[in-house]
């Protein structure tokens, strides 16, 4: 294994990939450290049940055959928190998770993995709000648009294709005189396809693979399993949803300068003092998850890119500088979700169609944007996750203790007995909208160590959010918006679920730029250390998915990287 280094990146996931691709394309050698299993690999063909390799730099070490061994549609085997392939813990399934400390309860949608929680995610990659950004962050939006283009193309991005349930939804916003959006850049409330990273069938792109124009057999195929991970396409850089796994890791180990080693868990960034008085990283100390041996690794620049609950961990843990904004300032578009259910007769008449069938399509491909409020989204899934997140899920009690007299919904809150039953005999007629919430940045709101709690990785982190009273306005206004529109559809029942505030899966703006790094995401007190994954985001983006924008940034701070410490 080659030791000699110029970049280790800390993470594979959204943002760690793309700074990998990035910089071992200009020339650079780069280090990939994942603290979960890598799937689709031959290095580790049962990477659930052995250690298998110690790293892989090679593009036809990828094995779709293996990727299709372990992205299952079984929801539990993939999505379980405690077991699931996709979770947060080390790739053997018979242990524990990783431990976060939750004070009120609920949990974090996350997964550690090659691709991390982008092998779960629904593929959506909308732009941040404008107005957002301009005169708010250290940096302008204009500035910003060039690296959109520059991701939108790598991946691709692209308008997502409709299906009844996208149909019924833009049913119902125009009959709202909602306006139907035509561009990426949002300044006005309306509705319009989802931009999402998932490629259409045979759709003309350039994979890394040689011979990629021969490819045949991949594409979106419908099925409603995106969030089990997608494993639909004949290699796995061809595979439809455009997870980093299978999309910036495949460019990056095309170009022969990149290491990826899975199953390290970085515990500690090294530093020293430099003769200009600055401190300086130098190195990583990183834990094998299967032998629990540790080893140092060096390099001329260290990116942490594990996220915005574990990049602050790690400084912390590390006894980096003490900055007042480090773990500080998390948001997490407070979560809802509001449902409806329709008559066959209705959806007939609206749009031509008896079932809208919200297990076929995209999981979330068409959207409502309201800057200043923040976003709706379509979604639907598989059965089990489908019932959990629409009337299990609430932080109002049973739909019973409730009173919606005077509500645009006729119920709130978890749905059980003889509703349920109701409910699900009608899971075919039934349309879900989410809601995110433009949730305000206070430093109240954080990740912390438990410092009377360690595990093998280090002081586990506490996770507090609490959101304020205008956060709780702008989402009660989303949810009448999203009951408006599913009435105005013809939805016979309306049902808002009203989700605690502790589902974390947006989780961003705990090491803001500007005021943990500067506006090339550099540490401001730990030269050659940079920050590239959500928590370097500098608020809540208006309510839009942060992936574009994190993988943006990720690209603008390899390039930044590149020119102060390689062009010369």
């Amino acid at each position: 294994m080659n030791q000699n280094f110029d970049v280790i990146v800390i993470g594979a996931g959204g943002g760690g990939a793309v700074v990998a691709k990035e910089l071992s394309e200009k020339g650079l050698h780069v280090a990939v450290l994942e603290a979960g299993p890598w799937y689709g690999n031959k290095k580790w063909e049962k990477p659930n049940d052995e250690q298998g390799g110690e790293s892989s730099a090679d593009f036809n070490d990828l094995d779709i055959g293996i990727l299709k061994e372990c992205f299952t549609d079984l929801e539990e085997d993939m999505n379980s928190l405690i077991s699931g392939r996709f979770r947060w813990g080390p790739a053997d399934r018979n242990r524990a998770p990783w431990e976060r400390r939750v004070p009120h309860g609920g949990f974090t949608w996350q997964n550690s993995g090659v691709g991390g929680s982008t092998l779960h995610y629904l593929g959506n990659h909308p732009r941040a709000f404008p107005k957002s950004i301009e005169e708010t962050w250290p940096i302008s939006y204009q500035e910003l648009i060039p690296y959109y283009e520059r991701v939108e193309r790598a991946l691709p991005v692209i308008s997502a294709p409709a299906t009844a349930k996208e149909n019924i939804f833009y049913y119902g916003a125009n009959k709202m005189g909602w306006a139907r959006l035509d561009t990426p850049d949002v300044f006005e409330p309306g509705y319009r396809p989802q931009p999402n990273a998932i490629l259409l069938r045979n759709q003309p792109y350039s994979f890394a693979g040689e011979g990629s124009l021969d490819y045949e057999g991949y594409g979106c195929t419908f099925r409603g399993h995106c969030v089990n991970g997608c494993n639909i396409g004949p290699t796995v850089d061809s595979v439809a949803k455009r997870a980093t796994l299978v999309s910036y890791i495949p460019f990056a180990l095309k170009t022969g300068n990149v290491e990826i080693l899975p199953n390290m868990f970085v515990i500690e960034v090294l530093t020293e003092i430099f003769c200009t008085g600055e401190k300086q990283a130098i190195g990583v100390v990183a834990r094998n998850t299967w032998s629990g041996e540790t080893k140092e690794f060096r390099a001329k620049v260290i990116v942490m890119a594990a996220g915005a609950i574990e990049t602050p961990r790690l400084w912390l843990n590390s006894k980096l500088p003490d900055n007042p904004w480090v773990g500080r300032g998390l948001v997490n578009h407070w979560f809802d979700s509001i449902t409806g259910i329709f008559d066959e007769h209705v959806l007939q008449t609206a749009i031509d169609r008896e079932n809208i069938n919200p297990f076929v399509g995209q999981n979330a491909a068409a959207r409502f944007d309201y800057p200043g409020l923040g976003v709706l989204e379509t979604y639907g899934s598989s059965p089990a996750i489908f019932a959990t997140l629409l009337y299990a899920s609430s932080e109002k009690g049973f739909y019973f203790e409730n009173d919606t007299k005077n509500q645009e919904w006729d119920y709130e809150g978890m749905i059980a007995g003889e509703l349920l039953k109701e409910c699900m005999m009608n899971y075919q007629k039934t349309l879900s909208i989410v809601s995110f919430t433009d949730d305000e940045v206070n430093e109240q709101n954080s990740v912390t160590l438990d410092m009377q709690t360690r595990d093998e990785n280090g002081y586990i982190p506490i996770i507090r959010y609490h959101p304020s009273q205008n956060d709780r306005i702008k989402r009660d206004n989303l949810a009448v918006i999203a009951a408006n529109i599913l009435r105005a559809a013809g939805a016979k029942i309306v049902v808002r679920a009203n989700w605690s505030p502790d589902i974390y899966i947006h989780i961003m703006s705990t090491m803001r730029m500007g005021l943990v790094t500067d506006n090339n995401c550099e540490a401001f007190q730990v030269k050659r250390l940079y920050i590239a994954d959500n928590s370097v985001l500098y608020n809540a983006l208006g309510g839009p998915n942060p992936t574009l924008t994190t993988q943006a940034l990720a690209t603008r701070t390899a390039d930044k990287l590149f020119e102060k410490y390689f062009a010369h």
